[in-house]
C-alpha cells in the first residue's frame, strides 16, 4: 500500500493544535511507516503548494491572504480536516466579533497592538467552513495527541482496505465523562460556573477532575441545553455579563453558544434600560 500523504497548515492561531502531532512521540514515528508528511512548518517540512490526501488545518481565517491560501489548500487536498477551536468555530480571536461587548475591530487593535496601523485584518474571525468545504472536524483547545492518533488510525483503515467510511464526531457531554471518572459535580457542590453539561468530551474532564469548573475548551456538545444551564448560572449569582463571558471564551462564534450570548447581552441591555427608566 502506498503511503497516505498528509499536510498540516497553520492560519491565525497559537500553533498549540499542531503540537497534537508532535506530542505523539514514538507513535508518530510508527505512523511514518504508513503516512508521508508533505508540509508541516512546525516539523521542519515546507511545501505549502503540494497536493496531498489529507490536509489538516489549524487556525481561524482573519485576513484576505488567509482566504486565498485556504482555497489553495482545499484545491490541493482530497480530504480537509479542521483541528482545534480556531479552525472549527473561530476560536478565542472570534471575541472581536462581539462588537456589542468589545467594540469595533479598530478599537480592539488599539488595545492589543502597540502599532495597530500596521495590522491588516478582516472585520471578523471566521471558521474554515465559512469559506471552503470541510470533511471532518476535530474539536478542542488544543486538540490532543490521542484525538489525532485516533482519527489517523481510522482514516488509515479506510485507505488500507480501499473502502469508504465515515468517522462519527465526538459529541458526548462532558458530564458523562465526569460520572465515569467518579468526579464530584463542582456545579452542585461548589456552585462553580461549570459548562460541562453543554460541552463535548475529549479532554478527559481535566478541570472537574481537579475540582475546577469546565470552560468549554472543546465546544458545544450534541443538543446542548444552553438556556437551562445559563439560568442555573444566574441562579448561583452570575450576572448577565458574566454568563456572556463564560460562554464566549473559546467558542463565541459557535451557533449554539452565540445564540445564548446574544440572548444574555439583550437581557443585560434591557435590565439597564429598566434601571434608567425607574
Amino acid at each position: 500500500m502506498s503511503k497516505l500523504t498528509i499536510s498540516i497548515h497553520k492560519f491565525t492561531s497559537c500553533s498549540g493544535c499542531q503540537l497534537g502531532f508532535v506530542n505523539l512521540g514514538e507513535a508518530l514515528l510508527t505512523l511514518l511507516d504508513y503516512i508521508e508528511i508533505t508540509h508541516f512548518v512546525e516539523g521542519g517540512i515546507y511545501c505549502p503548494d503540494c497536493t496531498t490526501d489529507i490536509a489538516f488545518v489549524e487556525g481561524s481565517i482573519t485576513t484576505k491572504e488567509d482566504i486565498e491560501r485556504l482555497k489553495l489548500v482545499r484545491d490541493n487536498s482530497q480530504i480537509l480536516v479542521t483541528i482545534g477551536a480556531c479552525a472549527t468555530s473561530g476560536g478565542v480571536q472570534a471575541l472581536r466579533n462581539l462588537t456589542q461587548v468589545y467594540g469595533e475591530v479598530s478599537a480592539v487593535k488599539q488595545q492589543v497592538y502597540a502599532s495597530p496601523q500596521f495590522i491588516e485584518a478582516l472585520g471578523r474571525s471566521e471558521p474554515v467552513a465559512k469559506f471552503v468545504k470541510v470533511d471532518y472536524e476535530i474539536w478542542g483547545c488544543p486538540v490532543s495527541g490521542e484525538q489525532v492518533l485516533g482519527f489517523l488510525s481510522q482514516i488509515l483503515t479506510f485507505f488500507r482496505y480501499n473502502r469508504g467510511g465515515n468517522i462519527a464526531p465526538e459529541k458526548e457531554k462532558l458530564c458523562l465523562e465526569c460520572k465515569r471518572r467518579g468526579n464530584v459535580c463542582v456545579l452542585i457542590t461548589k456552585q462553580s460556573p461549570c459548562l460541562g453539561a453543554v460541552t463535548r468530551t475529549g479532554c478527559g474532564a481535566i478541570c472537574p477532575s481537579y475540582g475546577k469548573a469546565c470552560y468549554s475548551c472543546y465546544g458545544p456538545s450534541e443538543q446542548p441545553n444552553c438556556r437551562g444551564l445559563a439560568n442555573r448560572l444566574q441562579g448561583i449569582g452570575l450576572l448577565e455579563k458574566e454568563i456572556v463571558d463564560r460562554f464566549a471564551q473559546f467558542h463565541s462564534n459557535g451557533s449554539e453558544f452565540n445564540q445564548e450570548i446574544e440572548y444574555w447581552l439583550n437581557q443585560g441591555q434591557e435590565g439597564g434600560q429598566h434601571e434608567q427608566n425607574s
